[in-house]
């Protein structure tokens, strides 16, 4: 029987062959073993003698295309083979990709590193990485570093291999790793004096990682209290008087604490300021007693602030024993404290001064007239 229609067959048998990859091209004829054929190929330019069953070709993009054969035994010719078409790419170029994508981490955080490339699914790639501790066999698309430290910051890239065919090395992609940011609590309205039934939005701050996804823990001095965002807002009872502080975690790792920023919140209480003695004219020289009265306060453990500023010594009491010079003159006012509320700052009352009178003696001029 006359020998089959001949078959070209590729080596490997990839439809997708990238540019200097080595693929052999193979006529076979079913039926016609034991004769001593000689081949002929599409293009023509295999055609060199002697023309052989197969070829081995280094490919670039100009052997893409359709390839077909026949054979010949002295006069006798087999059909022409059908064509088979062979595609050869530019090499394809890897990418590495972090999961999730920040390039900058914190201490603790877990982050995965991929080799993917792009028009290269389906083949069996092994992958060669740069930095090379991450080369132990067998060599990954993708890595999982849990617990990242700072050891692991730097610049990772990566290039796949396919039989003896490598693809270009990717760009290299930045990794910081970095200690956890310490936020900070800010008020608004930021008055040192806030009260009771004011708005105030509280606001945990971390400089210059916004757009990460943070979820947050407060505190109001050592309880915690439940908002998990970064900004609240609350209409102030005296309860809300304290220390502010927070932390935020992001996957695995945790910030710090921030300081404490502390609201103090001022109650609807005006205090009173006593002179004692009251007269209006107090002479250099007389003890006068400056006493701040807070009326409903009672049983509360105050303590005072007074302006002026020099009454100001602690521990800051609610009256004061003066032996007065002129100096002393002015006005006084006071305001009082317990924990982390005020209340208002009470009217002034003003203390006037005057020079120590000398007595006239009428017995010391009639000596002095004698």
């Amino acid at each position: 029987p006359a020998p089959s229609k001949p078959t070209v067959t590729l080596q490997p048998s990839r439809t997708q062959i990238y540019s200097g990859e080595t693929v052999t091209v193979r006529c076979e004829i079913r039926g016609g073993e034991g004769a001593q054929w000689t081949y002929e190929w599409r293009p023509a330019r295999l055609n060199t003698p002697p023309t052989s069953s197969e070829y081995r070709i280094t490919v670039t993009e100009f052997d893409s295309g359709g390839y077909s054969c026949r054979g010949r035994a002295d006069r006798f010719f087999t059909e022409w083979s059908d064509i088979i078409t062979l595609t050869v790419s530019s090499p394809p170029k890897p990418t590495v990709t972090l999961q999730p994508s920040w390039t900058q981490i914190y201490s603790g955080e877990t982050v995965t590193v991929r080799c993917e490339i792009q028009g290269g699914e389906g083949a069996q790639w092994t992958y060669e990485w740069r930095p090379a501790k991450l080369n132990t066999p067998p060599t990954s698309r993708e890595y999982r570093i849990s617990g990242a430290t700072k050891s692991d910051g730097g610049g990772y890239s990566c290039i796949g291999r396919r039989g003896s065919f490598y693809t270009q090395w990717s760009k290299s992609i930045t990794l910081t790793v970095s200690s956890p940011p310490k936020p900070t609590v800010t008020l608004q309205p930021s008055w040192t004096q806030i009260y009771s039934g004011d708005r105030v939005t509280v606001r945990c701050e971390i400089q210059g990682v916004e757009r990460a996804q943070w979820t947050y823990e407060w505190r109001r001095g050592q309880s915690s209290i439940h908002p998990t965002s970064s900004v609240y807002t609350i209409r102030v009872t005296e309860s809300d008087g304290g220390g502010y502080s927070c932390r935020a975690t992001r996957s695995s790792s945790w910030t710090e604490w921030s300081d404490i920023t502390t609201l103090r919140v001022t109650v609807p209480i005006e205090p009173t300021v006593t002179l004692q003695p009251s007269w209006p004219q107090i002479y250099s020289g007389e003890t006068v007693t400056v006493r701040c009265e807070i009326q409903g306060g009672e049983g509360a453990q105050w303590t005072y602030e007074w302006r002026p500023a020099k009454l100001n010594t602690p521990p800051t009491s609610n009256e004061y024993r003066i032996t007065v010079t002129e100096s002393d003159s002015g006005g006084y006012s006071c305001r009082g404290r317990r924990d982390n509320l005020l209340t208002y700052w009470s009217d002034i009352i003003t203390l006037t001064v005057s020079c120590k009178l000398e007595m006239f003696n009428p017995h010391q001029l009639f000596h002095q007239n004698q």
